[in-house]
């Protein structure tokens, strides 16, 4: 059975204290009021990664994941972050792929392979976005789009590495826009993801694989959107942001 995972991406919001008071908020929320089996992911910005990961420990449903790592081992990269830095304060997660880190820092499909492999070589599990832009939507090249960024990011693993993947599928325009893709729309999408990484590895590897929706996702579209058979959860942005909407998306699948 696919594990379901909720993971919150703050981006860059909130300053330290404010995310250690955001997170203890969710933390205490979800030892109270999450009954199921599904795994909780924060994403925060570097400064809180050690100190969240210490507020979490002893809470098995919450992990803690970074929003970003460099494709080195290390070296003279004045500003950036290492996977193994990342790791090495215990947060088990990483965001690789984002469109707003491919639409303003240019990331390329081949440049994201590389971070997705030294971030599998850290330890660290990737989850990958994906997603199409609304003129690649409007010119009906949204599949070619989804296929390519699969292909040339992660399809170069082999399945051992891939099986540590998630996958978040997240239109571009709906991100941050306030528009949702209807939950037909990301089924398609989602299922067309799943049907990809069957041909490419195999059907029991596509039937594991945790497939995430990101895209204006809230507690109001949520029950819908997580109804879908293809559908294990979200990568949730500025709902992540307020204690009870983020927590209450992730009860949707208590």
């Amino acid at each position: 059975m696919r594990k379901k995972i909720v993971a919150g991406n703050w981006k860059m919001n909130l300053d330290y204290k404010e995310g250690l008071s955001l997170f203890s908020e969710v933390v205490n929320m979800v030892n109270d009021e999450v009954t199921g089996n599904q795994q909780v992911v924060v994403c925060s910005p570097f400064i809180h990664l050690h100190s969240l990961v210490q507020l979490g420990k002893g809470v098995a449903k919450i992990a803690v994941g970074a929003q970003n790592a460099h494709q080195a081992e290390s070296g003279a990269y004045t500003g950036e972050i290492s996977a193994k830095m990342i790791r090495s304060v215990g947060a088990g997660y990483v965001i690789l792929g984002h469109s707003e880190r491919r639409q303003y820092f240019g990331e390329t499909n081949e440049l994201l392979a590389k971070k997705t492999d030294t971030a599998l070589a850290n330890d660290l599990k990737p989850i990958f976005c994906i997603g199409e832009t609304l003129q690649e939507r409007g010119l009906g090249k949204h599949f070619d789009v989804i296929k390519s960024q699969l292909a040339e990011g992660v399809f170069h693993l082999n399945e051992t590495q891939f099986n540590k993947l998630v996958i978040a599928y997240e239109p571009v325009w709906a991100i941050g826009t306030g528009v949702t893709a209807s939950s037909a729309q990301a089924q398609e999408i989602h299922h067309f993801i799943r049907k990809e990484i069957a041909a490419k590895y195999s059907q029991a590897i596509a039937d594991a694989t945790t497939i995430l929706y990101g895209g204006s996702c809230n507690p109001t579209n949520a029950p819908e959107l997580f109804a879908q058979h293809d559908i294990d959860g979200g990568l949730i942005g500025g709902a992540s942001l307020k204690s009870r909407d983020f927590v209450d998306i992730v009860k949707v699948f208590n």
